[in-house]
């Protein structure tokens, strides 16, 4: 007998509702967890090729763009009533409060970047289909292990219909800022020499 239906449904969360359990502490403080199309998902340990590519690409955001936006790092962007993700990079209009009333939205964010080594199938197909959905229009993957960044464009309600695959030695500029010029290799981490 082939059985087509689970013989259960999972329980989908709302932002507000993982909002609430946060302020309750259900989540231990050191947890890494984010919320994904009503699903609480916990994320991986961040290596430290993860962790020396979000603090580069921040650090190259910031000094091309001054003033002219914000760079926040793994902080939550609220998409929807059922996901609230937290990409290692979001680059987002300033805000005079510091968003202090509420999280970006998508018609604030310019650009979300995530630093995938153990993530990268994830990042290239659920996070890059939620994107598409709230209409993020920039979307990069910077895939360290490889040393290549994938630059997701032209938003639809099933993901990206532009994915370009940029080798290391590549240069990139954000769609809401061309004159900004990024050489692929300023924002992975370096290669050490022996």
């Amino acid at each position: 007998m082939l059985i087509t239906e689970a013989p259960f449904t999972l329980r989908k969360w709302t932002v507000e509702e993982y909002h609430k359990l946060g302020e309750i502490g259900f989540f231990n403080p050191e947890e890494r967890v984010e919320l994904i199309e009503g699903n609480i998902i916990q994320m991986s340990a961040k290596g430290t090729a993860h962790t020396s590519a979000t603090r580069r690409t921040a650090s190259v955001l910031r000094n091309l763009l001054g003033d002219r936006a914000a760079v926040y790092t793994q902080d939550p962007i609220a998409l929807d009533d059922n996901s609230e993700p937290e990409p290692d990079i979001a680059l987002v209009i300033i805000d005079p409060l510091d968003y202090a009333t509420h999280h970006p939205t998508p018609s604030e964010v310019y650009l979300i970047i995530e630093v995938a080594d153990s993530s990268l199938t994830y990042d290239r197909e659920v996070k890059a289909k939620i994107y598409a959905r709230s209409g993020i229009a920039d979307y990069w993957v910077l895939n360290v292990n490889d040393r290549q960044l994938h630059v997701f464009r032209e938003p639809v309600e099933n993901g990206y219909q532009s994915e370009l695959i940029l080798g290391e030695n590549g240069r990139i500029s954000p769609l809401h800022f061309p004159a900004v010029n990024i050489a692929i290799p300023e924002i992975l981490p370096p290669i050490r020499s022996n």
